[in-house]
């Protein structure tokens, strides 16, 4: 299936100013809300791991807008075209076309510029350098 939006490695490296603002306010909102739900899981006596965000919102209104804030973040990211993959390594993958293959330029969060691409199926871990670039891996 042919994504809705195929982008040329310029427009792919033209969206990064606007795709890192919104990915920092991402990691903080997503870190946040981690944060609330350690907290309650302490509170409780509770592991972490059974805790849903919809028991934390019950019980801890105020974190509602930190849910919003996730939300409305992740809709602007995918309102660009752009496939938001991890939040938390900051990962992001743009459609693109290379040799009439359908394929996805890969960026994460402080790399300077799109230097990387991988096959749709592949994966981060099948991540290759583009041509003319470098650029180091940054997953941690």
């Amino acid at each position: 299936m042919k994504p809705e939006k195929l982008f040329t490695l310029e427009e792919a490296n033209a969206a990064l100013p606007r795709l890192s603002i919104l990915m920092e306010r991402l990691q903080r909102a997503a870190l946040s809300l981690h944060e609330e739900l350690r907290s309650l899981a302490a509170e409780s006596a509770t592991d972490l791991a059974e805790l849903s965000t919809e028991e934390l919102l019950r019980q801890r209104p105020a974190a509602r807008s930190l849910a919003e804030e996730l939300e409305s973040v992740v809709d602007e990211i995918q309102a660009t075209g752009v496939v938001l993959k991890d939040i938390q390594l900051g990962l992001i993958d743009f459609p693109a076309e290379r040799e009439g293959e359908v394929v996805y330029l890969c960026w994460q969060f402080g790399e300077p510029e799109v230097a990387f691409w991988h096959r749709m199926e592949d994966g981060f871990a099948g991540r290759q350098a583009l041509p003319g670039s470098a650029g180091p891996r940054y997953l941690q």
